[in-house]
Formats: C-alpha cells, sequence, structure tokens
C-alpha cells in the first residue's frame, strides 16, 4: 500500500496500514519507486527484501523501519542510516517529460473540472499556518514556451470552457503578464475563460482585470485570513486593509459583483475583537461596490484553524468544539444585520477531528480501526461525520482529545521530526517567535534570505540530501518579472503599474494596427444536430450534456455563437430532457454558430468529437428563427431483463394497461406528489419478444417521464431490470405498430 501528497509528512496515525509513504515531488520519487516494484515482481522479492529496498528510493518513508515506544516519543528509527527520510524534490520543473495538452476529459463535472496547467510549485510568502508553503519550497517556475503550447494543445484537444493557471501563488509567478497576453486571444477566440486561482491582494493589474473580464468571469476569491491588521501581521499575511479594498475596487469596476473572502477564526492570538474585524473589513468590501449591481454578495467563508506539522505555528493550541460554536455564533449575529453579506463556516466537528489527526502519533492508530468498526465511514463527508463515534473510539484507547488539541513544547520531540521537508526546525522556532511579537518577515525572494533550510544559497548547504549543494535559491528562474513587487507587508496597494505591451512591427517596419477580436455573438448558421445517447453516457443530465457539447464542439472546432452578458453561454437548445439512465437513438440540440458550415462539413467535423456513448446521426439546417418546431410524438423500447417470473409480471403490467381507460401516475414533486393521467399518452403498445413491448406515445398535452411510466405499470418488477430505450421522435404520428389500446392479443 502506497500513499503520498502533504499528509505524508504526518501520517504516523496511519502508520501501521501503509506500507510505504512518498514524500515530495512526484516525478522524483513514483518512477523510481514503480521500477522497484517491477523488478521485485519479477526477481520474487519477500516482502521484506522488497521494504528494505525502497529506503533507496527519495522520498521513501518505511512506517515498520521505525519503532513505536508511545506517545510523546519520536519514532525510533531500526535500520542504520535510515534515521531520517528526506523529501524528494525536482531541482527544475522544465526539465520534466509531459504529454501537454493530454488531460483526462471526464464524461461530467468533476471537482476542478477544467484545463489545469502548473505555472509553478512551491511558495516563500512565508505565511505561518501553511503547510503548503513550508512543505513545497523551494518555488520553482514554468516557462512561457511550454505553457504556451501546453495551452493551445490542450484546448485544442480537450475542448475545456476553462483554464486554470495553477500554483500555491498565482499572482508571484515572474512572467504572468506575458503569459497572459500569450494566452488571452486565443481564448477569448474560444471563450475559454481563464482562472487565476490562489491570487494575492494586489498581485494582478487593472489591465489584467479587464482582459479577464472580456471572457467569461470566474469566481473571484481572496483570502485575507485575518480580519485585523494585527493578526494579519501574526500570521505573517502581509495584506493591508487598503490593498484589499483597492483590489476589490478594481473586480467591481470590471463588472464583478460576487467576491468570496477567506478568514480563519481561532488563530494563535485572536481576540473578539478581532472577530468583529472579519465582519468590519466585510462591510468596507461590501461599501467599495458603491452600491451598485443588484445581485452584488459579499462571502465570508470562516474556518477553524488547525495547526499543521512543519509550520512555525506546529505547537499551537487549536480551540475547541465548545469554543469554535461561540466565536461562529459572534459572527452570525454580525452578518445577519447586513443582507449582502453571507457567512458560510466548517463544520466544528469536523474542524475538531481534523485537529486531532493532524498533529497525532502512531498512537492514533487503533482508534481509526476501531472507529471504523464502530461504523465510522466517509468521515470527510459532512453528512456522515459523527465524532461521537470517534471520540469514543479515543476513550477506549485511553486518549484524551483535548491533549491531542493542546499546545506543544517547542523544545520538545514531535511524531514527524524524522520526515524532513527541507524547512529546519530551527527556522520554524524562529517564526513562531517572531509571530508572537508581531513581527513580519519578507518574502525571500525579495529580501533576504532567512536560511529557512531548504536552498544552497551563497554557500549555504541545503538539509535535504536529494537537493544537496546545488545553487538554487528559491528566485525566478525561467522568465524576466513583468514588474518588480515589493511584497512586504503594506507595499502593496492593489493597483500596480500596468506595463506596456511591445509594439508589434507590420511591413517596412511600421506599426501593425491590433487586430479585431472575433464577435463571439455573430450568428452565421442554425443547425439541428440529431444524437444517440447510449452505454455509459445514459446516466448524464441534459445539464452534463451541455458540458459535453461544448467541448465536443470545441474539439471539433465548430465555432459556436455565444451569449452576451456578465457569463456567456454557448448558443444551444435542447430538446426535452431526457430520464437520467434512459437510452436514445433520437436526441437532438439546436446550435447557432458563427460561422456557416455545410452540412457534410458538420457531419465530417463532428464524427469523432464526442465521448463513448454519445454520436451525432444526422445534421439538418434551420432557419435562423430562434423558436423552431419540436417533436412531440416518441418510440419507445420497454425491456425486462429479468428472470422468467420478472418478465411474466412485466408482460401482464402491460397487458393490465393496454385494458384501462385511465392509469394514473404519481409525481413526487416539492410540495408533496403529483397525480397524472398517462393512459391517453400512450396510442399503441405492440408486444414484441418475451420481455419486449413498443410503445408510442403523444406528448402534445402532457409528458411523464417513461421510466416513471414503466415502473408504474409494473411494480412487481425490480427497477434495475428495467430498460427504456427511445426509438424515434418525430413532429407527426408514426405508424406501423400493430397493437391496438383494446387488443392486448396483438
Amino acid at each position: 500500500i502506497l500513499a503520498g501528497g502533504g499528509v505524508a509528512f504526518n501520517a504516523e496515525p496511519l502508520a501501521p496500514f501503509v506500507d510505504v509513504l512518498l514524500l515530495g515531488d512526484g516525478e522524483a520519487c513514483l518512477p523510481p519507486a514503480l521500477e522497484l516494484l517491477e523488478r521485485a515482481k519479477t526477481e520474487a522479492w519477500s516482502r521484506r527484501e522488497l521494504l528494505e529496498r525502497f529506503t533507496t528510493v527519495p522520498g521513501a518513508y518505511v512506517p515498520s523501519l521505525f519503532a513505536f515506544d508511545g506517545p510523546g516519543r519520536p519514532p525510533r528509527p531500526l535500520k542504520p542510516d535510515y534515521e531520517r527520510v528526506d523529501k524528494a524534490v525536482v531541482p527544475d520543473l522544465e526539465a520534466l517529460p509531459r504529454g501537454e495538452g493530454a488531460e483526462l476529459v471526464g464524461f461530467g463535472q468533476a471537482v476542478h473540472d477544467r484545463l489545469t496547467l502548473e505555472i509553478a510549485r512551491g511558495c516563500t510568502r512565508g505565511c505561518r499556518f501553511c503547510h503548503a508553503g513550508m512543505i513545497y519550497r523551494p518555488v520553482r517556475e514554468r516557462g512561457l514556451e511550454r505553457l504556451d503550447t501546453a495551452l493551445t494543445q490542450g484546448v485544442a484537444r480537450d475542448g475545456f470552457e476553462e483554464v486554470s493557471f495553477l500554483s500555491l501563488s498565482t499572482g508571484d509567478y515572474s512572467a504572468l503578464e506575458g503569459l497572459f497576453e500569450r494566452s488571452f486571444e486565443g481564448c477569448r477566440a474560444e471563450q475559454v475563460s481563464i482562472s487565476l486561482p490562489s491570487l494575492r491582494v494586489g498581485s494582478v493589474s487593472g489591465r489584467l482585470m479587464q482582459r479577464i473580464s472580456s471572457i467569461r468571469r470566474t469566481g473571484v476569491t481572496l483570502a485575507p485570513e485575518a480580519g485585523s491588521q494585527r493578526l494579519r501581521d501574526v500570521i505573517n499575511k502581509g495584506v493591508t486593509e487598503e490593498g484589499l479594498i483597492a483590489h476589490v475596487r478594481l473586480l467591481f469596476a470590471h463588472g464583478w459583483q460576487q467576491v468570496k473572502l477567506y478568514f480563519m477564526i481561532g488563530l494563535p492570538t485572536e481576540t473578539d475583537a478581532d472577530l468583529e474585524a472579519i465582519f468590519e473589513l466585510c462591510r468596507k468590501v461590501e461599501d467599495a461596490a458603491g452600491g451598485k449591481g443588484k445581485r452584488l454578495q459579499v462571502t465570508a467563508a470562516v474556518s477553524p484553524f488547525v495547526p499543521k506539522p512543519h509550520t512555525p505555528f506546529q505547537w499551537c493550541e487549536q480551540i475547541g468544539l465548545a469554543e469554535i460554536r461561540r466565536r461562529v455564533d459572534l459572527l452570525r449575529d454580525l452578518f445577519a444585520t447586513r443582507k449582502r453579506l453571507k457567512l458560510r463556516w466548517h463544520q466544528p466537528e469536523m474542524s475538531v477531528l481534523e485537529g486531532i489527526f493532524s498533529r497525532g502519533g502512531r498512537e492514533l492508530a487503533p482508534v481509526v480501526e476501531r472507529a471504523y468498526a464502530k461504523g465510522a465511514l466517509f468521515s470527510s463527508w459532512v453528512d456522515e461525520l459523527d465524532l461521537d463515534i470517534w471520540l469514543a473510539a479515543m476513550a477506549e484507547e485511553g486518549l484524551d482529545p483535548n491533549t491531542c488539541l493542546a499546545a506543544r513544547d517547542p523544545d520538545g520531540p514531535l511524531p514527524w521530526d524524522h520526515l524532513n521537508p527541507g524547512v529546519s526546525k530551527e527556522f520554524l522556532r524562529t517564526e513562531f517567535r517572531r509571530a508572537l511579537a508581531g513581527k513580519i518577515t519578507p518574502d525571500c525572494r525579495y529580501h533576504a534570505c532567512r536560511d529557512c533550510g531548504v536552498c544552497a544559497f551563497q554557500g549555504r548547504t541545503s538539509s535535504l540530501s536529494t537537493l544537496g549543494e546545488a545553487e538554487l535559491r528559491p528566485v525566478l528562474v525561467h522568465a524576466a518579472p513583468d514588474r518588480a513587487p515589493d511584497p512586504a507587508a503594506g507595499a502593496q496597494d492593489g493597483t500596480p503599474d500596468e506595463p506596456t505591451p511591445p509594439e508589434r512591427s507590420g511591413p517596412n517596419g511600421r506599426p501593425r494596427p491590433p487586430e479585431l477580436p472575433e464577435d463571439v455573438t455573430r450568428k452565421d448558421g442554425h443547425y439541428r444536430l440529431w444524437f444517440s445517447k447510449t452505454g455509459p453516457a445514459a446516466w448524464l443530465s441534459t445539464l452534463e450534456m451541455q458540458s459535453v457539447f461544448e467541448r465536443s464542439l470545441r474539439r471539433a472546432g465548430v465555432k459556436v455563437s455565444f451569449s452576451k452578458g456578465f457569463h456567456p453561454m454557448p448558443l444551444m437548445s435542447f430538446g426535452r430532457a431526457l430520464p437520467v439512465g434512459m437510452q436514445s437513438d433520437a436526441e437532438w440540440v439546436n446550435i447557432f454558430t458563427r460561422r456557416d458550415y455545410t452540412v457534410d462539413d458538420l457531419n465530417i467535423r463532428l464524427a469523432s468529437a464526442f465521448p463513448r456513448g454519445v454520436a451525432v446521426t444526422a445534421v439538418e439546417r434551420l432557419s435562423m428563427g430562434r423558436k423552431q418546431p419540436q417533436p412531440q410524438f416518441e418510440t419507445l423500447r420497454v425491456e425486462c431483463s429479468g428472470n422468467a417470473g420478472e418478465r411474466a409480471a412485466f408482460r401482464a403490467g402491460w397487458e393490465a394497461f393496454v385494458a384501462a381507460e385511465a392509469f394514473t401516475v404519481i409525481r413526487p414533486t416539492k410540495h408533496g406528489t403529483k397525480a397524472i393521467e398517462a393512459r391517453p399518452m400512450v396510442t399503441d403498445v405492440a408486444f414484441e419478444a418475451d420481455g419486449v413491448v413498443i410503445l408510442r406515445c403523444d406528448w402534445t398535452e402532457r409528458y411523464v417521464s417513461p421510466l416513471r411510466l414503466a415502473q408504474s405499470v409494473t411494480p412487481d418488477v425490480p427497477p434495475e431490470v428495467l430498460h427504456v430505450r427511445k426509438l424515434a421522435q418525430g413532429f407527426t404520428p408514426q405508424t406501423g405498430l400493430n397493437a391496438s389500446r383494446n387488443s392486448a392479443e396483438a
């Protein structure tokens, strides 16, 4: 059992359940780990021999080679020359092989459902609560040429409607303006929005905001983390109130009307005055809109602070459940006074459980097993978490949750001391003392090196054996900066100078006039695409099908027209929603295009652009009017794939339906149930092979879900053996069915 990621830097509560944990960059440790596994299988190594040899893999931590001597004591190494595990590091991201643009595209929407391009790795801002900011050092960047290629290929190949430039602090990428300028025109032509997550206040210019807003506006999230400047200095956030307000004014000026602000409660030295400052800061953000925008919404997302290993706050106390609830209630009362301010908060019970395991040792492993035996499954889901189960398991193991949340001795041992992310314990202690004194530590990329232990800079030796003495300072390594920001606290005003775009030369050295962007709202063609929806695609909702079609049309190079407004959408109009789980050979969607295509051209382009289960079967040219006639008559095939008894019950149900003068289908609604008279809607029924009927339906007056109809007609047949498939639909009644309402024999 292999594990990895940020949790590997303290996975002691999982140590008995995991064979190997990989620390650091996956590109540096996973390939040699897989090669070792291949050799172990080929040469028939014993389990013990395999684990012993894993100690030669960079970043590989084998928990069974460290003994547990009880709570409060660090794990004891059992193998000579294996007392500490250093994380694996890729010094140069540009040297990594990468299948540019070859990302998996899901059928339906998933978390982070977009084309993701990692532009940089690591962060040296030095936020004292931030686990990622410490364990992913040093900062490394990808070059512009490679990112530009990856973006161009990725959009064409995958068809995503959004691109995300990903890093721990995207606004700190040294050539962000240049990257955006390269990407902008191509993305705007395809109406692909550009998302810049993890932005710091003041890290994006007004010019960049204006260009982002000209495509599709994605959500904006800013993270002041604390309401008062005093507390932001304690956590070394480097954000001022003036900078934040200036930043949101730019957002509002460029059309954004919804802003989310992230805060933490329970930070070291926090008082009720700091909590009240959260509300006051949100109120000032609301006022920065100047009363403009009917949809204006400022959301404060509040999470209880959880101390993390390998951070300056790893020794701090975490507030308990009752205190979390008190502080949330204080904020709820304040936010209730402002209509346009919304408060969201992390589940307090979840935060307590996170705190217990965040800094726990191997003594918590039996608790995991006990809680599992008691039914604690999917505890990271809000609706499944039962904290009482975990507390009971801890009590049975003689452990006190308050001890797990308590402050730690800065000079004492910690359960993760044998796992080295590069930052030294002495550096973390120094930062802890500076925090309590309210002193800020500027970013070492622009200011003095603080000797954190990661880099070999100015004659220093890195604490990481996998990095050695390489002269790698976390600086801007692959591209000249577009600007030279001063990230020291208080220096950001949210309105950095806008760079002058380079002059583009035309023939004879004369300046080339700027290219006019394509009008994506133009409508030169209108078509109806008939398609089948079978196999796995049957489980996609109509909403998900909209995403499938937008991406597939983009992959096919079909220029779809878009709406105007705040968030332009492709001009696509689907027919009646097909029930989820039902297959169809005859669905349709109308699309406007900003170019005129022949029917044959569209057929060729769309032949291989869609995922498995979706296939365009015919293309019709329509008039340019938005309102088009819609089919009202459908032919359905209903099949029972069950056993002989279930097939007999299936036939009996449909025979009774044919003989009946009336048949009511009960449909649940938000306000109870609704009865629908369904018998007149089914004009013909034909019995084919054993367990199969063909229905002819007329939805001119009303509609009922065919799946619900089939289940209502055959209530004794398990729904999992009922299969409904649409065979055809049309504008006039179709003939050819031999059955009639009164002739079950047919």
